[in-house]
């Protein structure tokens, strides 16, 4: 079970931490994702961490600015949002992967929404 949360509204050039905290399994042998869809969009993967936190990914949008971690002490996946932009704009589910951290995904959390204004 995936559950997301850190989802809100935030100006254009702020910041936000989205926190997906998981249960059942071995946490550490997930893959982890977290995954957007904005309004009349393709869901697109943006960011992507591996179980050892070794392997990361970041889409070509998010570089520089988003950074995916992961605390297995704790069952639980960040994505911390930093220089948000309008486009940032879209419902975030965190996701995860038994076989490759970058999906296709088995399990998925129900999304929150993060809202940037400009």
């Amino acid at each position: 079970q995936l559950q997301a949360s850190g989802g809100g509204l935030v100006q254009a050039g702020g910041t936000l931490r989205l926190s997906c905290a998981t249960s059942g399994g071995t946490f550490s042998n997930y893959g982890m994702g977290w995954l957007r869809q904005a309004p009349g969009k393709e869901r697109e993967l943006v960011a992507a961490i591996g179980g050892s936190t070794i392997a990361t990914y970041y889409a070509d949008s998010v570089k520089g600015r988003f950074t995916i971690s992961r605390d297995n002490a704790k069952n639980t996946v960040y994505l911390q949002m930093n220089s948000l932009k309008p486009e940032d704009t879209a419902v975030y589910y965190c996701a995860a992967s038994l076989s490759r951290y970058k999906g296709p995904y088995d399990y998925w959390g129900q999304g929150t929404l993060v809202t940037v204004s400009s």
